[in-house]
């Protein structure tokens, strides 16, 4: 979202004006992290998913993470979540039947976690509703005064701390499940704080740990970088927590790329990205760290050809085994997919 609340689209013609040759076309990839929704103005459905795999990179599996698509409309609220599960899982598998197989490998739902011990049969209907493919819980943290408009109801403040909430987050390792950590820099050590609460739930950040840039952040690069490094390497200490790096569209960190009138490069991209990219591998190692695509937000922002390719470019100083970790492995191990 831009600073004045407007929520970014996707406009393929604007896309179109910037064309790239994909580079490294037989890396293997694990698309880590990636939505299909259907908000008005804002689609991304199967066949969407499907056209941008056929344009390039060599991607195996992906993972879905939740955003609010197909929720049941009527029934118990605490398990209407759960036909978001259903619908895709159920999207997998004509997925495969079309030939493309490895979509939403792994899926990650949400589970009202306020609910403390009574989340445990809404986890059980997920379970059952993936067919073998939920793999974790999203129950996204990310609060700022400074958005004007949300895509979903903002959390309460402070929310990891809430003990009715951590009484739900104890029951996700009883069910072998993870924590998808959907939060902004600020934020960083209320999830530090949670990581070594639960050392035996494994826990992933998603977009980088959410650097901002609007609001009272805006024009203050340098100084959110180095807040949000620090936590970083903070949060980094804890063995149970991974990363994904992504969100480059996101329009939350101040840099309005689906503004410009062309599109920007993957050379473009990954010089702003660089450092908090890095920052990130040299904190986690490769073996905690994996790329996602975060597509279709991140796609009013760049192609995925781009995207694809200002991955491979933060990664070319890498070495073999890292790159299979940043692109594959790492997902593979902690959604366990292999």
């Amino acid at each position: 979202m831009s600073e004045s609340g407007k929520l970014p689209v996707v406009d393929q013609p604007w896309l179109a004006r910037r064309s790239e040759e994909i580079l490294g076309p037989d890396l293997p990839i694990i698309d880590a992290h990636h939505h299909i929704w259907e908000m008005p103005g804002f689609e991304y459905l199967l066949d969407d998913l499907l056209a941008d795999l056929e344009s390039g990179h060599r991607i195996e599996q992906t993972v879905f993470v939740q955003c609010g698509y197909a929720y049941r409309s009527e029934g118990p609220e605490a398990l209407r979540p759960v036909g978001e599960t259903q619908r895709i899982a159920a999207l997998a598998e004509e997925a495969a039947q079309r030939g493309t197989t490895g979509i939403c490998a792994g899926i990650v739902g949400h589970a009202d976690l306020t609910l403390g011990e009574d989340i445990e049969p809404v986890l059980e209907a997920h379970i059952a509703a993936a067919r073998g493919r939920f793999r974790g819980i999203r129950h996204a943290l990310a609060r700022s005064d400074a958005l004007k408009r949300h895509l979903m109801p903002p959390p309460p403040e402070k929310l990891a701390f809430d003990p009715v909430f951590r009484r739900g987050f104890a029951l996700l390792s009883r069910f072998g499940l993870s924590f998808d950590a959907w939060l902004f820099h600020p934020q960083l050590p209320e999830l530090v704080d949670l990581a070594r609460a639960f050392p035996d739930t494994p826990i992933v950040v998603n977009h980088l740990g959410g650097p901002m840039g609007i609001g009272p952040y805006k024009d203050r690069q340098a100084e959110v970088f180095a807040t949000w490094r620090s936590s970083i390497r903070e949060l980094a200490h804890c063995p149970n927590v991974h990363i994904k790096l992504g969100g480059f569209g996101l329009s939350v960190s101040g840099r309005d790329f689906h503004l410009a009138p062309l599109p920007p490069s993957s050379g473009e991209l990954a010089a702003a990205w660089r450092p908090y990219v890095e920052t990130c591998i040299e904190a986690f190692g490769a073996e905690r760290c994996m790329f996602e695509s975060n597509f279709p937000v991140d796609k009013s922002a760049c192609s995925w050809p781009v995207l694809w390719n200002t991955c491979k470019r933060l990664a070319a100083a890498a070495s073999a085994e890292e790159r299979a970790n940043l692109f594959h492995d790492t997902a593979a191990r902690f959604y366990r997919l292999i």
